[in-house]
């Protein structure tokens, strides 16, 4: 029975294990099929497939006539099925988990779930002909999924006892506050990107908005979030949260080196590779906001059970005559 009692422990370890890697997994999944995605539009293949969910009228594949704009385009409608694999695997091992642990299954499915819708918007895209509002629609919504694999990561990193703060409320507040200039930094850059070249296809509208003007906007809240982010690194440190502090020292790094991305860029006229690297540098500035958020508070270990021993081995009950 003791063999038995430590195979368990081991077995539940090692799923543990296995879960966190699979969460890990599905960010990089989900980083990396933006990154595709713009390489789609930057290399003007946004309707190498003319179509969705097909690829021409006659062939769910890529056809020869279609050339390499053709392969571009369905070789990241394929990666969607290896990054929706990753989630499925991820639900799997949520469910096989024991003992089963709170929170987790809700989130697995929302990236299983989102992966599909996220999907579907980048199909309203191609049947809309790469409407910008739209394409930026479908890049919100992989920002989305990548804030739900990320907290489904830090979730199975974390105990299951009851959370507890570890600043004082107002700067929990600024954090927040934070989060949100950054989400409204991300949905303005994709204004910006409507506005300018690199549509993904040569005949694509654009938004109509003037490219200077809004890249202006864009850069005005980009100064914001880096002064938010300098504010809190100060905050924490008086409140002595180290964690929250290192948390808030990457975030402030990972603007300013995504803001001389956008300098270069802009000043360069917007070469298609600087623009690939911008929308990477955006899936790391909204995983670096979501780190500053987690830093705010932690949850404390559930109070352990007292263990048994198996009853095989347990002590010998005296038998009196």
């Amino acid at each position: 029975m003791r063999r038995i009692y430590a195979v368990n422990r081991i077995t539940r370890r090692v799923s543990g294990t296995l879960l966190r890697r699979l969460a890990l997994a599905s960010i990089i999944a989900n980083v990396g099929i933006v990154v595709t995605g713009g390489a789609v539009r930057l290399t003007a293949s946004g309707l190498g497939c003319p179509t969705w969910p097909s690829c021409t009228d006659d062939s769910y594949v890529t056809t020869p006539e279609m050339g390499v704009y053709g392969v571009i385009e369905f070789s990241n409608r394929m990666l969607t099925f290896v990054v929706g694999l990753i989630a499925l695997a991820t639900v799997l091992a949520v469910l096989a988990h024991r003992p089963r642990r709170p929170g987790l299954l809700g989130l697995s499915v929302a990236v299983f779930l989102g992966i599909p819708a996220q999907g579907v918007v980048g199909g309203i895209t191609v049947l809309t002909n790469l409407n910008p509002w739209v394409v930026g629609l479908h890049f919100l919504a992989s920002m989305a999924v990548i804030a739900a694999a990320y907290a489904l990561w830090r979730r199975t990193g974390d105990p299951d006892g009851p959370t507890v703060a570890v600043v004082p409320a107002p700067l929990r507040a600024l954090a927040r506050v934070t989060t949100g200039v950054t989400v409204a930094v991300l949905v303005i850059g994709t204004w910006v990107t409507g506005s300018g070249p690199h549509a993904g296809d040569h005949g694509a509208a654009r938004n109509g908005l003037d490219p200077e003007s809004i890249a202006q906007v864009h850069a005005d809240g980009v100064f914001l979030l880096i002064g938010l982010s300098v504010a809190l690194i100060f905050a924490f440190r008086a409140v002595g949260a180290q964690r929250a502090t290192r948390a808030a020292i990457v975030l402030v790094a990972v603007e300013l080196g995504q803001g001389v991305i956008g300098i270069v860029q802009y000043f360069t006229h917007v070469p298609a590779f600087l623009v690939g690297t911008h929308m990477l540098g955006s899936c790391l500035v909204l995983l670096a906001t979501l780190s500053v958020q987690w830093s705010t508070r932690e949850r404390r270990p559930v109070a352990p059970a007292p263990e048994t021993a198996p009853a095989d081995d347990a002590a010998p009950v005296p038998v009196t005559a």
